[in-house]
């Protein structure tokens, strides 16, 4: 008897001890590894639309003057239509950054589901432009049901693309990856990897337009929104940035920015003999990297250092920088006011 009831509770200490296993290995964790397996193809955009459909959570994103009463009305008209904020965050401007009138200047984020809406989201978002209008402010809503669509320019170098397909792999980026487009055959076989197209514009100075024009073609049958410019080595034409529109071009460069702009930063920092190095990413503008900054990050370096060196540090920071960069945007996180980013905290 004594043995039977030994077994009897090794059985369930061992039934206990697996059902805690799955408990604490939630769903999150199963998704990361299933999505890593060598075995498993990246989710289809409308398999990622029916996830976004399950959890509604809209974002609301608002900018302007600063006055008493904004928080407390936009909470109110939400509750109004039973709406859940699940999560807010709001920052008022210092004295250098005003609307020109020298009144400092609001900026909130808010996340909310709206599951239970009784009315229909034009009416709901309709109300929330009125109440804009009330205070002097902007305001840009998105529903959460529908993901971007990205394109990524590269050229030869091959770090930032792998770590953003390896992270959209992984869930890690709201965005469907829809095509790749380089002036280089070099990295077809990563698109291929992960199945994605590659299309080869090869640029001539001569041609330089034409081929930016047929690019612009593309990226609007793919109905392109995003641009990410994964350390791609040619410089985009006004045309082309006027075209596609303004903040939607993220560009990682690699140095502190505003030191080092250019070409060839890794080369001047080691000839300047500094002691840091960074990496940049922003918004990209006609003028050469000097766009809204969205993202930056920095890492020690001795005399020891050869340019070698910095290069192989340097592409870490690249790396982690963009991706940051690129999951505020497709989170919306981010207000852009005057050639500053305000960048809400994930």
């Amino acid at each position: 008897r004594t043995q039977i009831l030994l077994r009897r509770i090794g059985i369930l200490a061992c039934r206990q001890s697996n059902k805690h296993c799955s408990h604490s290995f939630g769903r999150r964790q199963v998704a990361l590894f299933s999505a890593l397996s060598p075995k498993t193809t990246p989710p289809s955009s409308s398999n990622r639309k029916i996830i976004k459909q399950s959890q509604p959570h809209a974002r609301l994103l608002i900018s302007g003057p600063n006055a008493t009463g904004i928080v407390a009305s936009f909470s109110q008209l939400l509750f109004n239509h039973s709406c859940d904020i699940v999560d807010c965050a709001s920052e008022s401007s210092s004295d250098d950054i005003t609307d020109g009138y020298d009144r400092k200047l609001f900026f909130q984020r808010i996340e909310f589901d709206h599951s239970h809406l009784v009315k229909s989201r034009e009416e709901v978002k309709d109300e929330i432009v009125s109440m804009c209008r009330q205070f002097g402010m902007g305001c840009r809503l998105t529903w959460g049901n529908e993901q971007h669509n990205m394109a990524i320019f590269v050229s030869k170098y091959d770090h930032c693309l792998w770590e953003l397909l390896l992270r959209h792999r992984a869930g890690e980026l709201e965005c469907n990856i829809s095509l790749i487009i380089s002036n280089h055959e070099n990295l077809r076989h990563v698109a291929d990897t992960f199945g994605v197209p590659y299309l080869v514009f090869p640029i001539e100075k001569e041609k330089r337009l034409e081929m930016e024009r047929r690019q612009l073609e593309i990226l609007h049958e793919y109905e392109i929104d995003v641009i990410v410019l994964a350390r791609y080595m040619q410089i985009l034409s006004e045309e082309f940035l006027n075209t596609f529109g303004s903040h939607r071009i993220i560009n990682i460069h690699h140095s502190f920015l505003p030191a080092f702009r250019g070409g060839k930063p890794y080369h001047r920092a080691h000839e300047r003999g500094v002691k840091l190095i960074g990496a940049t990413a922003h918004y990209t503008t006609g003028d050469l990297d000097e766009g809204p900054i969205i993202e930056q990050d920095i890492m020690r370096v001795t005399h020891r250092d050869d340019v070698k060196d910095l290069v192989r540090k340097g592409r870490t920071l690249e790396k982690t920088v963009l991706v940051s960069a690129i999951k505020a945007h497709l989170e919306e996180r981010i207000i852009v006011h005057m050639n500053k980013c305000i960048v809400f905290p994930e």
